[in-house]
Formats: C-alpha cells, structure tokens, sequence
C-alpha cells in the first residue's frame, strides 16, 4: 500500500468550533481557498491541504490511487478531531467521495466542488502523464486557464488567478503525472448510493470540466444529496467566486449539523 505524503495548513478558526478540511484541485495549492476561508472561519475551524508534490506537500515516488489519497487524509483527519466536514475541488473532491465510502466515521457532511464520479476516459489522463513527464507542468498553463477559469474572470481576479496558474507551473512534475494516473483508475460512479453521509454537490455554471450534469449523478446518487450552482463558475469556483462559495458552504454545513 502506498500512502501519499499531504501537506496541511494550522487551522484557522474558533477553538471548539466544528473542523472543516477543504482540499484542492489537481495543479493547484492552498491558494485555492484563500479568499473563502475567512468567511468559513467565522463559524469553523479551517485547514486546507496540498496534494503531493503541490504547494507544500513533498513529492511522490511512487504511484498512489484516489483510495490512498483519502486513507492519507483521513487519518491526518483522526488526528486533528474527527469527525469534520469536508469540501473538495475537483480531484479533492473526488477524494472526497473516496473518502466517504473509505471512512465514512471520519466525515459528518461533505460538499463535491466542481468535480465528477469520473473524470473523462483513461486514455486522456495517460496522454496529460505523458505530456507532463516530458514537458512540464509549465505546458499545461494555457490549456488550464481556459478550463479553470470562466471568461473575464482572470481580467476580474488577475492576482490570484495568476497565482493558480504559477501554482500549477510550480508543481512537481512526476507528482502530477501520478495525479493523472490515479485519476485514469478513478471511477465511482457504481458506488455512490453506498454513500449515507449527507452531500452537497456544487457546480459551476460555466463548468466544461465537471458540469452540472456530473453533479447531478453526484446528488442523486448518494442517499442524502442536494445541488447547488455557482453563477458565472468555471472549474475553480472558490477562486473565482470566494463569496458565493462561502456562502453555499456555509449554509450546508450549518444545516447539516
């Protein structure tokens, strides 16, 4: 069994207050979530982790599944006070899901952010590892800014959006080679009515990655789900949209305690 290294931030927060984790999206850091968490933390106890190779976290040498991702981060969750609730982006959301039929003790409520049951066919994230392997994350920048970001909001949000996007060229190349991979192998579509824990799935509007109908089979799949969208999103809405974001997490998570 490999377990992957994550990298989490203090948290952030009342003490005694509930622990909400948020996890990012392949190519990104912590940088994320930056604007949403000081809303969170008016109500929560806030940490934010790395992916391997990402942001802080250290890079991986050897290959690793979406499974392995949520058995690191639920036993980083067992140490900081489970149970917590939970948000993810993208491949932290589908973590997430992982995480939900893994560890289902460790987690009371969890938001899927921008992210599927499955992400695309296997051969497209083998062509991505390959690319990556030879040419660097770097060559990946103008292809994601189109899919992360809707249009005009790098002209709206140009500091952290630009900041993603350095994220991105300043991750571990073989590390997110083996993103791709464990995303290849990614698939828990099958699955999702084993999940009981309550689930909010999140969509952006204008998402071509993971688009609301992906969230749909998300939400009525799981036992307990329900939907919402984030006007004017692409695929990063808590760095496009922090406030609506916040605001969509907040009222979830407080309802669903």
């Amino acid at each position: 069994m490999t377990t992957p290294t994550l990298a989490f931030t203090a948290p952030v927060g009342p003490d005694g207050a509930p622990l909400l984790v948020l996890g990012p999206s392949l190519g990104t850091s912590t940088i994320l979530w930056e604007d949403v968490v000081p809303d969170l933390a008016e109500s929560f106890r806030v940490v934010t982790w790395d992916l391997p190779g990402h942001g802080a976290a250290k890079p991986a040498t050897e290959p690793f599944t979406i499974g392995e991702l949520a058995d690191a981060l639920a036993a980083a969750i067992r140490e900081l006070g489970a149970p917590a609730l939970y948000a993810g982006v993208s491949l932290g959301g589908a973590t997430g899901l992982e995480l939900l039929l893994r560890h289902p003790d460790v987690v009371s409520a969890a938001a899927i952010v921008c992210a599927s049951p499955k992400f695309g066919e296997p051969q497209a994230w083998a062509e991505r590892a390959a690319q990556v392997r030879t040419q660097g994350t770097a060559s990946l920048v103008v292809g994601s800014a189109q899919r992360w970001f809707a249009p005009g909001s790098i002209e709206r949000r140009p500091v952290l959006t630009g900041r993603l996007l350095h994220a991105l060229r300043d991750a571990d190349d073989a590390s997110y080679a083996l993103c791709c991979d464990a995303l290849a192998a990614y698939d828990v579509t099958a699955r999702l009515g084993e999940i009981a824990t309550p689930v909010l799935a999140v969509y952006g509007e204008r998402d071509g990655v993971s688009p609301e109908e992906h969230a749909r089979t998300i939400a009525d799949g799981v036992r307990d789900g329900r939907i919402a969208r984030i006007d004017g999103a692409s695929h990063l809405a808590p760095a496009e949209y922090p406030d609506e974001v916040a605001a969509v997490l907040g009222d979830f998570f407080r309802s669903a305690r």
